[in-house]
Formats: C-alpha cells, structure tokens, sequence
C-alpha cells in the first residue's frame, strides 16, 4: 500500500469514526446542559465550593465566577510548582523557578499547554497529575461552559440570564469529560501506554551507554490532554513518544479524541436554540475548512520536491516512522485547528509552506473545529460577522437566530477578533526588536535574520495568543523574556476575548426574538455556509498575510 493510499484511507476512516458518534454524543451534551436535576456527586461539590447552582447569572456574574475561577487555578497551579522540590513523589526534582511557574500555570488554566520544559526531567507526580491533569480538565469544562452561555443568548429572550457557571462547570466536568476520558484511558492503557507512579530508571540502549526514563500517569493524562484540547504532554516528545502514543492506531484514536467534542459541540447548539440545520451548517464550515487544510497539508507534504526526500517517500524528516507523513499530516492540521498543540511529529521540520498551514490554521482563530468550547463560540462570533455583512449587501437589518445584529453586538464581535491579532503581532515586534530576544532563537546566524528565524517567534505567539501550545522547535522559549510574554499572551488570548462573548451574549438574551420573513437571510442553507468560510478566510488573510510573507512564504519561495 502507498504511503498516500494509506493517508487517505486514514483520514476516511476518522471521518466516518467521527460522523458515528456525532448525533448521539451532540444530544447526549444537550440533555446534560439543559437537564433541570444534580447528581449526587454534582450536589456535593456544590456544598463544597458553596455554589447555588439553580441561581440565574447576567453575564457580568457568569464572567466573575469565570475569572476567579481561573484565578485560583494560576495561584493553585503556580504554588504547587513552587513547592514541587518538598513534596512527596518529586522524582527528586527541583522547585521550578518563577517565570517558568508562571509561564506553566498560565498555560494550563488558559487551556494553552505550553511547555518551555521538559516534562520527564522537571515535573513530579504530584505536579503532573494533581496540578496539571486537573488543569486539563476544568479549562476545558470553562470554555464549554463559555461555549454554552453563548448558545443560552441565542435561545433565549428578553432575560439576559445565561444559566449558571458553577453549574456548567461541575456538569461539563462530571458528565462529559470524564467519562469519555475513563474509556479513553483503559484503551490507550491496553494498546500499551504506561500508567504507573514508577520512578527513574537507568535504562540500557540498543548501541550501548545508558538513558534515564520515568513513568507515570500517562495514559490517563494523554486521554484529557486530547479530549479537553489542552495538547501538554507527559514528556518532552509528547504524542510522538511511545509512552503517550505507542502504535498507529492510537495515533488516530487520539485524532479522534482531539476533534470529537469540537465538531459535536455543533449538534448541541442546534438542538439548544430549536433548529437542529442550525447546527448541521456550522459543522459544514468548520468540515469544509478541516478537510481543506489536512488535503493541502499532505498534498504540500507528499509532494515535496527534492531527491533526498523524494527517495524517503517525501518530507519525513521530523516525522516518526511509525506514523509516517499522512498520520503526520492529519494531526499537525487537527491539532492546529483546535487549542491543543499536541504533536506526534516536529513541526518545525515541515515543509515551508507545511509550517504555513500549521501557522494559518492557529490564525484563523482555531474554529474548525476549534478547541473545546472555544472553537463553536469563535465560529458563531465569526457567524455574527458574515450575517452583518450579508445584510449590508442587501441594505436591511441583519438578524441572526431572530436576533436582531445591530451596533453593540457588531462592536463586540469586533473587539473579540481583533484581540488575538494585536497580542500576536505586537508581542512578535517587540521580540524581533530585542537583541536577547533574538539571541533565543536556534542557529542565529543562519536562521535568525532569515524567514525561518522569524516563523519560530511567530509561531510562539500564535500558537501562546490562540490558546494552542504547539511550537517550531528552534526557539528557546525558556528565558525571562518569553516565558513572562508569552504567559501574558496565553491569559489575555483566553479570557478577554471571553469578555467579549459573554458580553455578546447578554446582550442578546435581553432582546425578544424578531419573526422571520421573505427577506431574512436562511443562515441554514449551503449558501450561507460557503458565505462564513469566505469570511473567515478574508479576515484572516487580512489580518496576518504580512506576516505570512516574511515568514513561511518567503522560506517556502527561496
């Protein structure tokens, strides 16, 4: 079988693993967010946190409860790391130093992973599952509770109530996550992923000499990492080491488990404003686009030009052989459209124009499908911008959904896209204007004053902005000057672009619904679906083609 063949039959098969459990996962969703009952376990946490979870939140209330929330998380997170070297189970790791704490509880509350360390040499047990592994789990259930109070503004009227965070929270943890995340680990566990509090072991190698290596937690945190978006791994390979990701099986299991609440999460919405095609026309989009760049990228990666790469079967370098580049392909564009940043394979070893799709996807604002949560409330906002649009066409008031998109939705649609591209962009000048800051990039004289130089910080804060956590390899992150900016990235790209959609929100839930007539635009129709795609692509390329040209366009054009 061809390496090509073997690509595409992958990519069906996760297609069809995918369109499987859409409906009853998406339904399942609904029912759990709407239901009006607790569960047991649900009423003891709530008397734990002292939360009243039948209480109706305006939005203002719903975004406190978020950010303390997240708040306590850094405090919590940043503590634990600080203390690591006197805790028990530390594998006899130090305390981990102050911005690179910071850089790491940022990164885990704001849902991003970024890691500027190497998990096996710098992080104990007791870190990596009570800090890190919990991390995993309530960033996610935040961004799907976000996600759904964005739907609740759709569906409701003339209230401005949103439902309750605590609620959402505990819900979205309790009865989705971790069950999903259950199964998920007993079938990494049985494929051969380590789970274990063993610690570091001398082992010997095939060609001689020695290597230190450690368990841990893994499967179980590889599941969460994969289905929350979160992408931090337990070790520094992360999903291309075999203790994450032993075989290739698993290797498209996980790209499953990546991508499937993000394209379910569209059926939730339909059946949570009343119109199920609703739905079906935001998973369109974000299909059209996901199928799109995972052609381009393996076709880009394939077909890379070259004698030495065409004799190994294309661009493998930086590839795992178990994978090969088709898997490869498929999970550098899922993890890239998503907020996960997990890997299987060097991303910085792609093709030029490979590095660009990886680049794109992050900028489009990671909506097709998105992370979790994120992912659908980033695509109604860009849904709210083509409906303007499309109203201004026609010179009639847009609506969407029956509500009515007048001045300060627009607005708030405005500022939640502009948010990211002003972190990115401003936090990449200022890095290619300090010398220190350039000094951290890999192979200065060859690669810093070049396009490739430029793509590695670039890349950092894109993927630090969009919540993402993946890198190209050539840049030391871990220094003062990065790990504070690109903390600072990962906070203001998580939480004050959900200032935005919590405000849009309310502002619809307070209007009543207007009735629809010959002249509404049918937001369910294909028409509409190729309308949004359009949109996002013209903001995007907008936004950030400048610096596509300095970077991976102008490597890929050398």
């Amino acid at each position: 079988m061809s390496p090509v063949l073997a690509g595409v039959l992958q990519l069906t098969a996760l297609t069809a693993a995918l369109a499987l459990v859409y409906r009853p996962l998406g339904d399942y969703m609904a029912a759990v967010y709407s239901s009006p009952k607790h569960l047991r376990a649900e009423k003891v946490i709530y008397r734990c946190i002292g939360a009243n979870a039948d209480a109706q939140m305006r939005w203002p209330a719903y975004l406190r409860s978020v950010l303390a929330f997240s708040a306590v998380g850094v405090l919590f997170l940043y503590l634990l790391q600080r203390l690591q070297g006197g805790m028990p189970l530390s594998l006899g790791f130090a305390s981990i130093s102050p911005d690179q704490a910071f850089n790491t509880a940022a990164s885990f509350v704001a849902n991003t992973n970024w890691q500027s360390y190497s998990g096996e040499q710098a992080m104990g047990h007791v870190v990596q599952t009570a800090g890190l592994a919990v991390q995993n789990f309530v960033s996610a259930a935040t961004g799907m509770a976000v996600a759904i109070a964005l739907v609740r503004g759709f569906a409701r009227s003339r209230t401005g109530d949103l439902g309750n965070f605590w609620a959402d929270l505990v819900r979205g943890t309790v009865r989705v996550l971790v069950p999903i995340a259950v199964i998920g680990a007993v079938v990494l566990v049985a494929c051969g992923a380590v789970q274990n509090f063993s610690g570091i072991h001398e082992v010997g190698q095939f060609m001689g000499g020695s290597q230190q290596t450690n368990g841990g937690a893994v499967a179980s945190q590889e599941v969460i990492k994969e289905l929350g978006t979160n992408g931090g791994g337990y070790f520094n390979a992360n999903s291309a080491h075999p203790f994450e990701n032993p075989d290739a099986f698993t290797n498209l299991f996980e790209i499953f488990l990546i991508l499937v609440i993000p394209f379910a999460l569209t059926r939730t919405f339909g059946k949570l404003v009343g119109n199920v095609k609703q739905g079906y026309a935001i998973l369109a989009t974000m299909g059209i686009i996901w199928l799109g760049f995972t052609a381009l990228m393996m076709w880009t990666e394939f077909a890379h030009g070259g004698p030495a790469l065409q004799a190994a079967g294309a661009a493998m370098e930086g590839k795992e052989t178990r994978f090969g580049v088709g898997a490869s392909s498929i999970f550098s564009v899922a993890t890239t459209l998503t907020s996960t940043g997990a890997v299987d394979s060097f991303h910085s070893s792609f093709t030029a124009f490979g590095g660009g799709i990886q680049l794109l996807g992050m900028m489009l604002g990671e909506i097709a499908p998105g992370g979790v949560g994120s992912g659908l409330y980033g695509m109604l906002v860009m849904a709210v911008i083509a409906v303007f649009i499309a109203g201004l066409m026609v010179g009639r008031t847009p609506e969407y959904l029956g509500k009515k998109i007048g001045t300060r939705q627009i607005k708030l649609a405005a500022c939640y896209i502009l948010i990211t591209p002003t972190l990115v962009l401003g936090f990449t000048a200022a890095s290619m204007a300090l010398p220190d800051a350039l000094g951290s990039m890999l192979n200065t004289k060859a690669l810093g004053a070049g396009s490739h130089g430029f793509s590695e910080v670039l890349y950092a804060f894109t993927s630090g902005a969009n919540n993402n956590g993946s890198a190209f390899g050539g840049l030391n992150a871990n220094t003062p000057w990065y790990n504070t900016t690109i903390g600072l990235a990962m906070l203001l790209g998580r939480f004050l672009p959900m200032v935005f959609v919590l405000a849009l929100a309310g502002s619809l839930a307070e209007q009543q619904p207007v009735p629809e007539t010959a002249g509404t635009l049918r937001t369910e129709k294909p028409l509409f679906a190729g309308l949004l795609v359009g949109t996002i692509l013209i903001i995007t390329g907008l936004t950030y083609f400048p610096a596509l040209a300095l970077g991976p366009l102008a490597e890929g054009l050398s």
